[in-house]
């Protein structure tokens, strides 16, 4: 799959089947996130893979909108240090979605979980075991398929203008 057909193509999934994700598989997601692009090449994440079924249990109960990370074989939290970078928020997001398109692309669906600032963030810091002085920006499900999406979006003609905000060609 080319990276244009990944990112047209991947959509967020909330349900999963039953069978573990191999560890290759979750390696190479780990790796599509270490290799993201940050502020001054300062790398300002560490990921927390959440195995144990109890854990994401836990902190999917506490998820305002994550409850299926309950019924995920998987989960990845994203956490950033924000004295690292001058924009760990948008460094941490572009590891998150490196890891989402790698996942999709070796066949496995996955769901941003937004936490960051969120009423939930302090309380998956402290069961995840999360530094003070860190923050959780995202939670990651992660799985095999079991339902389909569809989505559409606006035509480029709808949102792109040239120069200008609202001039057109």
């Amino acid at each position: 799959m080319d990276v244009l057909e990944a990112i047209k193509t991947r959509r967020s999934i909330r349900k999963y089947e039953k069978r573990p994700v191999p560890e290759e598989l979750l390696e190479k997601i780990l790796e599509a996130g270490r290799w993201a692009p940050s502020a001054n090449n300062s790398q300002p994440w560490n990921f927390i893979v959440l195995k144990d079924e109890g854990t994401r249990k836990e902190v999917a109960r506490v998820a305002t909108y994550g409850k299926f990370l309950a019924e995920a074989p998987l989960g990845i939290a994203v956490v950033i240090d924000p004295q690292a970078s001058t924009h760990p928020v948008e460094d941490g997001a572009i590891a998150t979605q490196n890891m989402l398109l790698a996942a999709h692309g070796l066949g496995l669906g996955t769901c941003w979980i937004g936490s960051y600032g969120s009423v939930h963030e302090e309380k998956v810091k402290k069961i995840l075991g999360i530094p003070e002085n860190r923050r959780l920006l995202s939670l990651i499900s992660v799985g095999f398929p079991a339902e389909s999406r569809k989505s559409t979006r606006e035509e480029l003609r709808e949102i792109v203008f040239i120069d200008r905000y609202g001039k057109v060609t």
